[in-house]
């Protein structure tokens, strides 16, 4: 039967010879022999004990845990339970983990447009992640009205070509006229403006909004504090 040293024992599971000693301590490993002179000598099921013992403390059990373990009659049962808590621990880390990523995201696309606002606070974060989601529905709500618009212009469309009955479509037109006039005054309704130069949060004139120049986050505007026109950041009206 092979035997080994304490320090053989911690070479052969890749652990410190602190390691071997601190779980003698906590009586979760006991040398099988020790000799007269004080040795402390393992065997190969002494080495399995250890690499189970260092499997179950990878997969998240404490030593207590692994204690109790060891001191039941039933071992494998309260193993399986255990392992059952830890799987039911990491998940809701793992869904905390999801959302709190999903939030850095989130809160990382709103600096992106706020280079220049200094942030004081947890309430100015706060506030800067109300706004991105505020914004996602406002945009939510634009994209889906549109699409339904078009899909009602489609199908009075055809039916027309089929059918040869065009006053669905004139129909559809003029509802499609109405419904995207009621998103517009939606959207501008929702959003406001901050002036990048003086940082004045400002609603243009619906007028004003409609016709200026603009990318997917900004309109050219000019700002009714400094007077300047500058491409003005889109913000949710909270």
């Amino acid at each position: 039967m092979s035997e080994y040293t304490t320090g053989e024992l911690a070479k052969l599971a890749q652990v410190s010879v602190r390691t071997i000693q601190y779980y003698d301590q906590r009586q979760l490993l006991r040398p099988t022999t020790t000799t007269a002179g004080g040795r402390r000598l393992y065997t190969a099921a002494d080495l399995d004990r250890l690499k189970l013992i260092l499997l179950l403390k990878g997969l998240g059990l404490s030593l207590k845990a692994i204690q109790a373990v060891w001191a039941s009659d039933e071992a494998t049962a309260v193993l399986h339970g255990l392992l059952q808590t830890q799987v039911a621990k990491l998940q809701a880390q793992q869904a905390t983990a999801t959302q709190q990523l999903a939030q850095i995201n989130q809160l990382q696309a709103g600096l992106d447009e706020l280079t220049n606002v200094p942030i004081k606070s947890i309430t100015d974060i706060t506030q800067l992640m109300t706004n991105q989601q505020g914004l996602q529905r406002v945009h939510w709500r634009l994209v889906v009205g549109g699409i339904l618009l078009d899909i009602l212009e489609l199908t009075t469309l055809i039916w027309g070509v089929v059918r040869g009955q065009w006053w669905p479509f004139g129909v559809a037109v003029l509802f499609a006229v109405i419904g995207a006039a009621g998103l517009v005054y939606h959207y501008f309704g929702a959003v406001n403006y901050r002036c990048p130069h003086c940082q004045t949060v400002f609603k243009p004139t619906l007028w004003a909004g409609i016709w200026a120049r603009h990318t997917l986050k900004t309109r050219r505007l000019i700002c009714p504090n400094c007077h300047e026109r500058h491409f003005c950041i889109e913000q949710f009206k909270s």
